[in-house]
């Protein structure tokens, strides 16, 4: 079996978290002396009122695209969409596939009051911690890359660190999975974990399967304003966006237009 884009990321971020032998009581200390957090899901709910609240992701590259903006500066990015009126901002933190970083996460934060989402590959209890020690106010878990007790406990631990917790979906099953820890904001990736190709049916298939109390956040293959029409029409209540945005002339008309789809 071949092995895909995920499971390779998956297997250097196991192997790393499989090294790692901070004391966890020594970061459990360390977490709950950090200010509170920035209300991320409330930020999306706040934003889809008027419009559909936009999650603007700060990333340099990704591993099917190749470099997108590898010389961007993080604060100047997030002034630039949160002008355009993003509701919350995502990070890549992940070096080596996506070429992002802690110092990237905080210096975007430190320039705009958005809420920040951590977008990493969370595999232990240490990488949540480490979202909270750093700044983040939301951290990704990936249903299809966690068993059903990884999930329900680094969500019960995010929830417990007043972080917000987005659950990320590819399918039905993985909403169950979702559903079943609780989970009440809920990402849809529109992209194949095994071709890395995007379906732009998927958010809208899964959309009609989600219970009514979950904040819906539809993720990749949004290009502009049709996307974000189509995905606001069929009841999501914001759209994560990396690609388009980064590559863009104007940033902050980019989140304007999505925002008013």
């Amino acid at each position: 079996m071949v092995a895909t884009y995920l499971d390779r990321i998956l297997a250097d971020h196991r192997a790393a978290a499989a090294a790692d032998s901070r004391p966890v009581a020594e970061l459990a200390a360390r977490a709950a002396e950090v200010g509170p957090a920035r209300g991320f899901r409330d930020a999306l709910l706040s934003g889809s009122r008027d419009g559909l609240a936009v999650i603007a992701e700060v990333k340099r590259r990704s591993p099917s695209k190749g470099d997108l903006q590898p010389d961007l500066d993080p604060a100047e990015v997030a002034r630039a969409y949160a002008l355009g009126g993003a509701s919350c901002l995502s990070v890549l933190t992940d070096e080596h596939w996506f070429g992002g970083s802690v110092a990237d996460l905080q210096e975007a934060r430190a320039a705009v009051d958005l809420p920040v989402l951590r977008k990493d590959f969370t595999v232990s209890e240490r990488d949540v911690y480490d979202a909270r020690l750093m700044g983040a106010d939301a951290l990704l878990l990936i249903a299809a890359a966690l068993s059903a007790d990884e999930l329900h406990r680094f969500h019960a631990l995010a929830l417990d660190l007043g972080l917000d917790a987005l659950v990320e979906v590819h399918d039905e099953a993985d909403l169950v999975k979702a559903v079943a820890v609780g989970a009440t904001l809920v990402g849809v990736n529109q992209r194949d974990l095994v071709t890395f190709e995007v379906d732009t049916d998927r958010a809208v298939r899964v959309a009609a399967a989600m219970p009514a109390s979950v904040v819906r956040v539809a993720e990749s293959g949004i290009t502009g304003p049709a996307d974000a029409a189509r995905l606001r029409a069929a009841g999501y209540h914001a759209v994560l966006v990396g690609e388009s945005l980064v590559t863009s002339s104007d940033a902050a008309a980019a989140v304007g237009a999505l925002r008013t789809a």
